[in-house]
Order: C-alpha cells, then sequence, then structure tokens
C-alpha cells in the first residue's frame, strides 16, 4: 500500500506541474518561508519595532535569501540575512548553517548595530544594492 501513496503522491505533483500549479518543492519553500517570517516576527515585536519595521524586513530579506535559511551564494553569504562569511553568525549560536531563529537573531542585531531599524537598512539596500 505504501507504494500507492508515493506513486499517487507523485502522479499529483507531475499533475500540478504540467497544469502550471505550485511544485511540491515550491509548496514546501513558501511553508519554510512563512515559519521563517513568523519566528522573526515575534523576535521584531520583542525588540519593540513596530510592523512597518517588519514589513522592511520581509521586504530586505526576502531579496536577500528568499526568507530560506539554508540559502548561499557564490561570495559566501549565508542564510536568511545574507551574513558575509556565513560564519559570523555562529557569535549566535552553533546552530547557525540550520537554524532559523539563530539566523534571524543575528540579522537583527547586525541590522540594529549598523542601521538602527529595518526600515533603514531596506533603505539603503535600495540605494546601494547590498546592506
Amino acid at each position: 500500500m505504501p507504494m500507492l501513496r508515493r506513486t499517487g503522491v507523485l502522479v499529483l505533483t507531475a499533475t500540478l506541474v504540467a497544469a502550471g500549479g505550485a511544485s511540491a518543492a515550491q509548496a514546501q519553500s513558501s511553508q519554510t518561508s512563512g515559519r521563517n517570517k513568523a519566528i522573526a516576527k515575534t523576535m521584531v515585536v520583542k525588540r519593540g519595532w513596530d510592523s512597518a519595521q517588519f514589513r522592511c524586513l520581509v521586504k530586505l530579506w526576502h531579496r536577500e535569501s528568499g526568507w530560506n535559511h539554508r540559502a548561499g551564494n557564490g561570495s559566501g553569504a549565508y542564510g536568511i540575512p545574507q551574513a558575509l562569511p556565513g560564519h559570523k553568525m555562529a557569535s549566535s549560536g552553533r546552530d547557525w548553517r540550520t537554524n532559523p531563529r539563530t539566523q534571524i537573531k543575528w540579522g537583527l542585531g547586525y541590522i540594529k548595530q549598523r542601521y538602527k531599524s529595518p526600515c533603514r537598512a531596506w533603505g539603503h539596500f535600495q540605494s546601494h544594492g547590498w546592506y
């Protein structure tokens, strides 16, 4: 019976892709992104930043990593905030490679220290293409 279930899932996924629907990978990516944003929202509120600041953060990290905690690029930037080099996030936890909470904690600290707020970081990104 398990083979039938797996086959059914593959057929359904293939049907969705053929019909122009979301693939299983896209759906999983969307779930991960939503989960990571929910973690960040709680942490943003705890810092005393308002919903406008959270919206700026959403835009910023969407452009940087798509909110993917495993995102990397050829320059060595890694994670949701695209820390460069990625191992800088170890200051927030040894699990920086795999834990979105650790990456978000580091990223919010970086933004606070360098830009004072997510909207100021977003403004810098818009004018310079990096933050």
